[in-house]
């Protein structure tokens, strides 16, 4: 058992079972909840808003088959949003959702970025659980019951500001006249 990242696009035939699983599980969480048809948010978004400079989608493939992925697009210059993070329905409870959203956030890294936005539905404790256990900081009162916000937000730095700090006086420094 060998698994391996794979960057593609959400087009790929082998992202169509994790996508269909996804879309069956926001038709069967949310109906149309939120006033959009039952399954909108999987359409609500172009696959080219998942691929670099921009964005990233990846797979985690095992023996051929994806068993879980995710993706993030430009939120703003210096913030990636998370979208789409799933695992298949038969390969969870082995930590495949935290493996993606670590690549995720090094890819994010890799791109630029230096913050990680994201939001889960108040009808996903398991994604609000795993976003907690990642360090994110919940940008609402997780004391409360979630169903008064319906959308989670999230918000976690990917480099610790003293990074982002050094590396601005860098870039004056060598803008400044000699």
């Amino acid at each position: 058992m060998s698994d391996q990242f794979v960057y593609t696009t959400p087009l790929d035939p082998l992202a169509r079972p994790l996508v269909e699983q996804l879309t069956w599980e926001y038709v069967t969480r949310y109906g149309s909840y939120f006033g959009d048809p039952p399954g909108a948010e999987m359409t609500r978004y172009p696959a080219e808003l998942f691929a670099p400079p921009d964005g990233s989608f990846v797979l985690l493939v095992r023996d051929g088959r994806a068993i879980a992925g995710g993706a993030f697009k430009r939120y703003d210059d210096h913030t990636a949003e998370l979208k789409r993070v799933w695992t298949d329905t038969q390969f969870r409870r082995q930590g495949l959702a935290r493996r993606v959203v670590e690549e995720l956030e090094a890819e994010a890294g890799r791109q630029g970025y230096d913050r990680i936005y994201l939001t889960t539905g108040f009808r996903q404790p398991e994604a609000k659980g795993l976003y907690l256990d990642l360090g994110y900081t919940p940008l609402f009162d997780v004391s409360l019951d979630p169903e008064i916000y319906k959308i989670l937000p999230f918000e976690k730095a990917l480099r610790p500001p003293a990074a982002v700090a050094q590396q601005l006086a860098a870039a004056v420094a060598a803008c400044s006249p000699a």
